[in-house]
């Protein structure tokens, strides 16, 4: 290796193997280069080291007067090229004998330190400063220095000469002019070569006291713009300003790190060019970059590559100070220069390869260099040569790999350098997250050789077409390190572990020694398409190399070129320069931002440098300048052309201006309507709102909201601002969310709809004023299109790539105000939100809302009559099996572009695109208007475009045609398109056959009246003013719509669209945003039926045959001037028949034909039809041809199975004998003439009314409805989009999501095709960081899911499929459900049996008083009808006051039909109303247990016990007592016993509390239970008690943390209603009794204790009164009305009655609509009481609700306590709403079979059985099996009883339902018990049902019983039953049969009941 090392020093360097031959030639050397130095011309003479070196003459020779500084000197102290080389030592010259040699003094001796001589009078000659040197014997010191300042550089660090020209401040000797020379006259005593940007550090400046001070830092930052430093920073201040600062300029600090330079001594060098250059950090302001601004925030188009370890860069040290001087210490006192060892030649080693076509084209490598890059410039500079671009024809962009990279100087305009590949190394460096979970060892990265080796072979297999992809690369080198970590798994697994042990991997370790080996090696076969350079010991010589060979032209046929150094110690310094043209030229503009490109178009425009291309299409004619042949052609052919051309259109718009005018049936306006999956989607956007407000973190309170509102935030587009005041305003949601109440004006949808530009700040100002002053209104803020401008509203200004509305959406949606408003919701809605999902969003992937599928929960929510055709669509096309792709490029467009991008370099290629574009719109149009010879200067696809453009209009009766749409995003260029083809079409009088509309974000549309015209008579409209103000209103216009814009705005495009051409996005669009986003404009709803996979045979175009056939001459026809046919990978060259549309057959029979000359006219139709070869989208189907031409279409086309699907491609015409020999009949022919078609002739163009061939089909309508639209892309986007990655997934999903965000890591998994919307969403989450100009970047912490925003929601779903509809319908759901919210559906029901009423003997007719009086109301009968109409269903109660008859009571209702089909009404919720668990107000907050004294859910358990004798035990009840309900109760003072529940006075009189305490028996409606009556009491203090079963208690404690509840003993899990109120009532008098006892002992007497309590059910929810308008107390006029009132009004009303104490129930009146005058004309009834009662515990101290009962136990209760003697009243007045709650209650008790393969549901007849019997047992309470069993199967008891209501069933001491059929009398057998009279009764059936002792026999014998009258004995077990029979002597009258005895389906363990059923004799 030493060897060589001579050779590769001769090769490349400053070698001296060419030595000065006299002194005399240095002296004259040394003063042309002074001169040179002090030359006052703004560009000084460069001076070349090469002038020093005969072995360079002959190059400098060659290139004459343009000199190329492209050689670079070699460091000085660097070694060979192996590590193991000796290092050089610097050679310094002895000084002369006798000068002084200490630090800090000259060599004359004087001192220079600052401290010293800092107020000393230096004299500083005329442009000089003074500075300070660093010497490294004196760190603490800086010595004074005066330099010329012209050789310092300026202050942005740029424009210092080369060179140095300086003074001795000490001794005064002046004029020394290298710095070599001056740092030993000042003793700086190095080591290192002496360099300026080393030593020089500060300015000196005199402080106020006129003192020398330190000043600031020279910046050594800048490069050197010899030969153009004014040209140069023109370019770097005028046309690319400074992009993202963030912080202040910072400077470059050259100190050298510590040890470095004075650890080193003398004579021992140390090796490698860093030793004397620390590590330079980046500076934060933009570095001059090429001549442009530093791409800090230059899009990432192609690589995903950006590290998340370091917040964002904003500057590429591209070019890092002025190169050093080249003398390397010589001087000419010192001619013997190289003497010290240094080798004296060496060579370069390049390999060459040649590229494998294996892989399909991928996107570049380009992107945003957003990264911080911690670059080390260091080493000699790298002069790049002039006239590198105009010889090379590309800019070389060079990317920096590992380790040092030198400075570049010269012709810097021509190089770009760009820090994404070192980042790609470094990060992938940083194992991610994801690895770390191994058990293993730390695993080791990827070493530096192997990451250069694996990207050398990854750059060999490309393509010639490819362009390098990081992703590529980092999925490379993710495997790479994968394979190698599980093979260190594996051998870390099978051996015994020691503490980090060395592990081998899985191929030895590369070296550096071996790299450069093992990288020509792989590059040693590619035929020059990878060359490698190994520099001895430095970059600079590789890149110098590089240069000179391609200058040399050495490098025509390598696209790549890397530079390796290895001989840095143990590491290496690596670049890779990209030369190839057709990559470098994407690499470098797709480094551009959109601004930046913006401005370089732009500035090409302004600057008149597409001149030249101008130039050069006007040479292309052969006739000269193709304007002299447009105007030749308009002056000569004129009226000729024109009125052949509009002959159609005339007698069209004669015949149409006829009152029997033909229409075009396949014109329709489709009207707004929801589709079901937009229904679907917004019920999901609601459920997920209604979810915010369910959860615990109270950040939704729906239940306090009224009514919606909204605001739409849209981007700055009018196009789109119109089309969202349309959707707005057709969907009637104004109307429906009640913001306007009757017509909707445009002013009123305005208001609701905002453009995010200047302007917006006021009108969203008014929208946060309105949320602010209207707290009940819930506020949806809906930011559409939410991809759009995510720039941070703290860095808008700076950023460039920001238009003037940049950072609005962050200003505005992310404002303080809009974030901590309880009342907006913001929602996002975008087809592309891989913005929005990084690992700082604020949305939470639960708030994500993703569109559903075509099939989602095995639901059709797409109609059989429509499609999505969308990107997954679009891409299944172009796959073999298919017709026509409606995906396609153009190869000769692309040919051209290449070929003049050869040409013109100093281009843009959008430039260049556009004007070859619009060239041949220019020349199709040209064409088809009769140039035939223009034809040969367009493409195959753009002659189909323009000639379906003008043909469709003549193919339909009423003119209706096809759009194009042509997308150039710039707007310069739009505008430049715009005139030059309007020129074109007014000189081809094409003005009234189509439009050309510029369509500008900024501005609204300008359509010609004609136009205008036509477009308001399709649609009808009569306004005179009617202009068209969206895209949609364009339909059916045949137009050339230019779409320009960086990014579309959400511009909704027609059906009428019928091609896309997409030929002149930019390279920036190769992010996975913009790139879908740009393709979504053509996504298209179609009718199934035709869309191309399902379409009929008859839709099939002609041209499948020839278009799937004519591949033969493909390449020989696409050769464009100067452009070989491209090399194209295997799998490009298998598809192109399908996708290249021009490389068909097709293109060398157009190519000699003209374009006009072949008609297929339609038989027995007017109209023309289309070319032969052109498509035909408005054309017939395939029955409307003559029978031979079908045969013949199908016999050319070949098998059916390869074209059966319909194609919307170009139809060049297959069969030969459908194409006319006349090569050259001019358009007239065309138009005005037939020819024949298979022999059958057709008659010329007549009018249509009178053609009975039908038009609709002919119409391009009627296809524009069944096939989305032809898509042509660039040639590059093609291969991105249809390419395929390893998981099966299109390329560009992998590529980076969005310009705003980086990858957090290069070790990240692919994207699987199996993923949902949802796991994508996650991974991107995982895998993406924001960029410090995202609006996300400094919002949370990396990992805090408390950063995720409450109330923020993301609707995604893809383009133009109804999101908008789906949002709006949304609204309207969210609005119908807040109202919903508002309202409950109550029991509506009127009374029942209120015809069985007979008229009492007296009545309460005191109308007007409040209160009932205790006398008239004694007076009162007791009504025993039950008129509660829950009970409809129940047996009737007869008394002495009915004369039944069968008929007065309507048909019953089926029991299965009694919960479901109770009428109920939906009624507002007042203030005042009961709530569940949902509500959650600011109000009731501290009611629901948020309070600030209590800690939620602190509440203690207390038992209380009390004796009762009929349960034969102790009774023990658990309360749960928050800490806040404590004052509630009595607590013994020694061990905080639970004593008793305090109760007030009944004298107390206070207004500030209800005395009655409330219990609620619950069970199954902890959500459902209307507990919450904060606002029933309107504030009131009350005590509210929750009687709950014991299984239930955890779950309603959680959910009613903060209510008391009482916990039933667990031997009641399985009991009914009747055992709470049972226990209730037993619990609240043995309190009463122990509060009498308590206060008494306070002296307050025992009766005035207050004995009420309220039991009321859980669906009571609200109450109300009758205000009555008395005209006269007796009169018959009465008038009333109903109002809404709280409980506390009405508890507080019936405790202050008079009296109140002598009454035992008082209840209220069921609430229903259907109330008249007769139910409220009496205020008090004495009746039924239920749901709500009060009732009196002490008077009712003697009667018990059975506690096991499960039905009727209210009923049974009643009879009881009327029975008792006691006063039951009802104020009717006041009554109670009852909400319908489906779940809980008697609904949770279930009967179901002990058997477990018996069916779940068991019929009512299985509940009882015979004793012993082997019935199937059921599991469920005897009681209830019982009840159950009578109400629906009584009649087997009581058969004579049934419909026979004059003879009841006699009851005695219960009340049991035995349905509606059956009727019943109750008796109770207590003495002194108030019973009717019945001694009229003869009863057909007697029930004894668990009798006591007071029933005896001779009471039964007071009765009479129909003969044959049935008895029901019911016990609790058989032995009781037997005695029951002997102790009441039923022997004696009735008859009993063994097999009359039955028992519950019960097994023994449950207790069954048992009955004997016996006849009476």
């Amino acid at each position: 290796m030493n060897q060589r090392t001579p050779s590769c020093r001769l090769k490349m360097g400053n070698s001296y193997a060419g030595q000065l031959k006299s002194t005399r030639f240095e002296e004259v050397l040394h003063s042309s280069i002074e001169a040179s130095l002090r030359s006052n011309s703004l560009v000084p003479r460069p001076v070349f080291s090469q002038l020093y070196l005969e072995a360079e003459q002959q190059l400098s020779a060659l290139e004459g007067s343009s000199r190329i500084d492209n050689e670079e000197e070699e460091e000085e102290g660097e070694g060979g090229l192996e590590p193991s080389c000796p290092p050089n030592p610097y050679q310094t010259h002895l000084p002369p004998e006798g000068c002084c040699t200490v630090d800090g003094f000259c060599q004359a001796g004087k001192d220079l330190r600052l401290v010293s001589i800092s107020n000393e009078p230096i004299d500083v000659p005329a442009g000089f400063l003074l500075v300070g040197a660093k010497a490294p014997g004196l760190p603490d010191h800086l010595l004074v220095c005066a330099v010329d300042k012209r050789f310092l550089p300026d202050d942005s660090g740029h424009n210092a000469l080369l060179g140095f020209s300086g003074n001795c401040v000490g001794c005064g000797k002046k004029g020394f002019c290298y710095f070599t020379e001056f740092s030993n006259h000042i003793n700086l005593k190095l080591t290192t070569q002496p360099k300026k940007q080393k030593h020089l550090k500060y300015y000196l400046v005199r402080n106020a006291q006129g003192a020398l001070t330190k000043g600031p830092l020279i910046c050594w930052k800048g490069s050197e713009f010899r030969g153009r430093p004014t040209t140069a920073g023109l370019c770097s201040s005028s046309l690319f300003p400074p992009l993202d600062i963030s912080g202040p300029l910072a400077a470059f600090s050259g100190d050298p790190t510590p040890g470095t330079s004075p650890s080193i001594p003398t004579g021992a060098q140390p090796a490698g060019p860093a030793s004397g250059h620390p590590p330079l950090t980046i500076a934060t302001s933009p570095a001059v970059f090429n001549g442009k601004d530093s791409p800090k925030h230059q899009q990432l188009v192609k690589n995903k590559l950006l590290a998340v370890t370091r917040p964002s860069a904003l500057g590429i040290l591209s070019n890092s100070g002025p190169p050093k001087k080249r003398h390397k210490g010589w001087s000419p006192e010192s001619p013997s220069a190289t003497e010290g060892g240094y080798p004296q030649g060496g060579r370069s080693r390049a390999k060459y390869e040649n590229a494998v076509m294996s892989c399909v084209p991928q996107a570049s490598l380009a992107g945003p260099a957003s990264v911080t890059f911690p670059v080390v410039a260091s080493g000699e500079p790298v002069s790049v040569p002039d006239n590198l671009l105009k010889i090379c024809k590309a800019k070389p962009v060079i990317f920096k790999g590992h380790g040092n990279f030198p400075y570049l100087c010269g012709n810097l305009n021509d190089v770009v350098v760009s820090p994404l590949l070192h980042t790609c190394y470094q990060s992938s460096q940083s194992l991610s997250r994801l690895h770390e979970q191994y058990g293993a060892p730390t695993p080791q990265p990827i070493s530096e050789e192997m990451q250069l080796l694996l990207t050398v072979y990854y750059l060999v297999q490309l393509a010639a077409d490819q362009v390098p992809l990081m992703e590529d690369l980092e999925q490379i080198f993710l495997r790479s390190w994968r394979e190698s970590y599980l093979m260190e798994i594996r051998q870390y697994q099978q051996a015994a572990p020691q503490p980090f042990p060395p592990t081998p991997s899985a191929v030895a370790p590369v070296s550096s020694a071996q790299l450069p080996w093992l990288a020509g090696l792989a590059a040693s076969s590619c035929n020059d398409s990878v060359h490698v350079i190994e520099c001895a010991y430095s970059l600079a010589e590789g890149l110098s190399e590089m240069f000179r060979l391609l200058i040399e032209g050495k490098l025509a046929k390598t696209n790549y070129v890397v530079i390796i150094c290895a001989c840095r110690n143990s590491a290496i310094d690596s670049c890779i320069a990209v030369t190839g043209k057709h990559q470098a030229r994407i690499l470098s503009e797709s480094l551009l931002s959109p601004a930046e490109y913006q401005k370089e178009v732009t500035y090409e425009l302004v600057t008149g440098r597409v001149d030249s291309l101008g130039a050069f299409f006007s040479t292309l004619c052969p006739e000269g300048d193709i304007d002299i042949l447009l105007d030749k052609f308009h002056q000569e052919s004129q009226g000729h052309i024109s009125s052949s051309l509009t002959a159609a259109s005339v007698t069209k718009s004669a015949s149409l201006d006829v009152g029997g005018a033909p229409a075009c049936t396949s014109y329709s306006l489709e009207p707004p309507h929801i589709r079901p999956f937009q229904l679907a989607v917004a019920q999901k956007l609601l459920s997920h709102v209604c979810s915010i407000a369910d959860s615990s973190t109270q950040n939704l309170d729906l239940g306090s909201f009224e009514k919606v509102d909204f605001l739409i935030c849209i981007p700055p587009s009018e196009v789109t601002y119109q089309q969202m005041l349309f959707h707005v305003w057709h969907s009637g949601v104004l109307l429906e969310l009640g913001l306007e109440k009757e017509c909707v004006s445009k002013q009123q949808v305005e208001q609701h709809v905002l453009k995010l530009d200047a302007n917006a700040q006021t009108k969203f100002k008014s929208f946060l004023q309105n949320s602010f002053q209207n707290p009940h209104t819930l506020f949806i803020l809906i930011h559409d299109h939410a991809h759009w401008d995510l720039v941070s509203s703290a860095v808008h200004n700076l950023c460039s790539q920001s238009g003037p509305s940049a950072g609005w959406v962050d200003r505005l949606l992310n404002c303080r105000e809009v974030k901590e408003a309880p009342n907006i919701v913001t929602l996002h809605v975008t087809s592309f939100p891989y913005a929005l999902q990084t690992q700082h969003t604020l949305i939470s992937p639960y708030n994500e809302i993703h569109w559903p599928a075509s099939h989602s929960d095995g639901m059709d929510l797409y109609p059989e009559s429509k499609k999505y055709f969308g990107l997954s669509e679009f891409i299944e096309s172009t796959l073999s099996g298919h017709s026509l792709p409606l995906l396609r490029y153009d190869s000769s467009f692309e040919a051209m572009v290449t070929a003049l991008g050869k040409r013109f370099p100093h281009l843009h290629s959008a430039v260049i695109r556009t004007f070859v574009l619009v060239q041949h719109y220019a020349a199709a149009m040209m064409a088809v208007s009769g140039l035939s010879q223009m034809k040969s200067y367009t493409s195959v696809e753009t002659l189909e475009i323009t000639q379906n453009l003008l043909n469709a209009p003549k193919q339909c009766p009423c003119g209706h045609g096809l759009m194009v749409l042509l997308r150039v995003p710039c707007s310069p260029l739009a505008a430049l398109a715009y005139e030059r083809l309007a020129h074109v079409r007014a000189r081809l009088a094409l003005e009234q056959h189509f439009e050309i509309i510029l369509g500008n974000p900024s501005s609204g549309l300008t359509v010609g009246k004609h136009f205008v015209k036509q477009l308001k008579m399709w649609q009808n409209i009569e306004d005179a003013e009617w202009r068209p103000q969206t895209y949609l209103e364009l339909e059916g216009l045949p137009c050339i719509l230019i779409f320009s814009g960086m990014d579309p705005h959400g511009e909704s495009l027609p059906r009428s669209l019928r091609y896309c051409d997409l030929r002149l996005i930019n390279s920036s669009c190769l992010v996975r945003t913009a790139l879908e986003q740009e393709l979504g404009l053509a996504a298209y709803f179609v009718s199934s039926e035709g869309s191309p996979e399902k379409g009929p045979r008859s839709e099939g175009v002609e041209s499948d045959a020839e278009k799937l056939s004519g591949t033969d001459n493909e390449d020989e026809e696409l050769v464009t001037e100067g452009c070989p046919s491209e090399k194209r990978s295997p799998v490009k060259r298998e598809r192109s028949c399908s996708h290249d549309s021009a490389s068909s057959g097709l293109s060398s029979k157009a190519s000699g034909s003209a374009l006009g000359d072949e008609t297929s006219a339609q038989p027995g139709g007017p109209w023309q039809g289309e070319r032969a070869w052109s498509p035909q989208p408005c054309g017939p189907s395939e029955e409307g041809r003559a029978p031979g031409d079908k045969q013949r279409l199908r016999a050319s086309q070949g098998p059916p199975s390869g074209v059966s699907r319909h194609s919307p491609g170009p139809a060049p015409q297959p069969d030969s004998g459908l194409k006319t020999s006349q090569r050259d009949v001019q358009v007239q022919t065309t138009s005005s003439s037939q020819l024949s078609f298979l022999g059958s002739s057709s008659s010329s163009a007549a009018p249509a009314a009178s053609t009975p061939a039908p038009q609709a089909p002919r119409c391009s309508m009627a296809k524009a409805c069944r096939q989305p639209p032809v898509v042509f892309l660039p040639k590059l986007v093609y291969d991105m989009v249809t390419a395929t990655d390893s998981g099966g997934l299109p390329k560009a999903t992998s590529l980076l999501p969005s310009h705003s965000v980086m990858w957090a890591s290069s070790f990240r998994p692919p994207l699987s095709k199996t993923m949902t919307s949802t796991e994508q969403s996650l991974y991107y989450r995982q895998w993406t960081v924001p960029r410090p100009s995202h609006m996300d970047y400094g919002s949370r912490a990396e990992g805090r899911v408390d950063g995720f925003h409450p109330r923020r929601l993301l609707l995604s779903g893809p383009p133009q499929i109804g999101k908008t509809g789906a949002y709006l319908q949304f609204l309207s759901i969210l609005s119908r459900m807040l109202v919903r919210l508002t309202e409950v559906d109550v029991y509506d029901e009127e009374e029942i049996n209120i015809n069985l009423q007979e008229e009492p003997d007296w009545r309460y007719l005191q109308l007007g008083d409040p209160w009932p009086d205790l006398e008239l109301f004694k007076k009162l009968p007791f009504d025993y009808i039950i008129h509660d109409p829950k009970y409809e269903d129940a047996s009737l109660i007869c008394s002495h006051h009915q004369s039944v008859k069968v008929e007065d009571r309507g048909a019953p209702r089926r029991p299965e039909d009694l919960y479901v089909r109770r009428h109920t009404a939906r009624m507002r919720l007042s203030k005042y109303a009961a709530y569940n668990t949902y509500h959650h107000c600011e109000q009731c907050r501290q009611y629901l247990g948020f309070h600030p004294c209590y800690q939620l859910y602190e509440s203690t358990l207390h038992a209380f016990a009390f004796s009762y004798s009929m349960l034969g035990e102790e009774v023990q009840l658990h309360f749960i007592i928050p800490k806040s309900k404590e004052h509630h109760f009595v607590f013994s003072q020694t061990g905080g016993q639970l004593e008793s529940m305090r109760l007030p006075l009944v004298t107390d009189k206070s207004q500030e509390y209800i005395k009655s305490p409330t219990f609620t028996p619950t069970t199954g409606r902890h959500e459902h239970g209307l507990f919450n009556l904060y606002h029933a009491m309107d504030g009131a203090s009350h005590l509210h008690v929750l009687v709950v079963k014991e299984y239930e208690m955890p779950v309603y404690k959680k959910y009613w943390p903060n209510h008391i509840m009482l916990v039933l003993p667990s031997v009641f899990n399985s009991a009914g209603v009747g055992a709470a109120h049972f226990l209730i009532k037993e619990l609240s008098y043995h309190n009463l009794e122990l509060e009498r006892t308590r206060q008494e002992e306070l002296g307050i007497k025992p009766q005035d204790i207050w004995p009420f309590i309220v039991i009321s059910d859980d669906s009571c929810v609200m109450w109300n009164v009758v205000d009555v308008d008395g005209g006269g107390e007796r009169s018959r006029e009465f008038s009333w009305s109903e109002r809404n009132v709280s409980l506390k009004y009405i508890m507080q009303h019936i405790e202050a009655a008079p009296n109140i104490t002598h009454y035992a129930l008082i209840g209220m009146r069921k609430w229903s609509s259907k109330t008249g005058s007769r139910e409220v004309h009496e205020p008090f009834s004495r009746c039924h009481v239920h749901d709500f009662i009060i009732l009196n515990v002490d008077l009712t101290q003697n009667v018990q609700y059975n506690q096991n009962r499960f039905l009727c136990d209210d009923v049974d209760f009643n009879l009881r306590v009327h029975s008792a003697g006691l006063l039951l009243c009802r104020f009717n007045r006041f009554s109670v709403m009852k909400k319908q709650i489906v779940v809980g209650g008697h609904r949770s008790f279930h009967i179901t079979s002990k058997a477990p393969d018996c069916p779940a549901a068991v019929a009512p007849a299985q509940y009882v059985c015979a004793p012993d019997s082997k019935h199937a047992l059921l599991a469920a309470p005897a009681q209830l099996l019982l009840e159950k069993f009578l109400q629906q199967h009584s009649r087997r008891f009581f058969p004579l009883s049934l419909q026979n209501r004059g003879h009841p069933v006699l009851s005695v001491d219960c009340y049991l339902n035995l349905g509606p059929q059956i009727s019943v009398c109750y008796v109770s057998s207590r003495p002194h018990s108030l019973n009717i009279s019945c001694s009229d009764f003869r009863f057909s059936g007697l029930l004894l049902y668990l009798c006591d002792s007071f029933v005896g026999a001779s009471f039964l014998k007071k009765f009479h019983f129909l003969k044959g009258a049935t008895l029901c004995v019911i016990c609790q077990d058989r032995n009781s039953l037997r005695q029951t029979v002997v102790r009441l002597e039923l022997e004696d009258q009735w008859q009993f049969r063994l097999r009359d005895e039955f028992q519950t389906a019960n097994a023994k363990e449950d207790r069954p009941l048992f009955f004997l059923t016996g006849r009476h004799i």
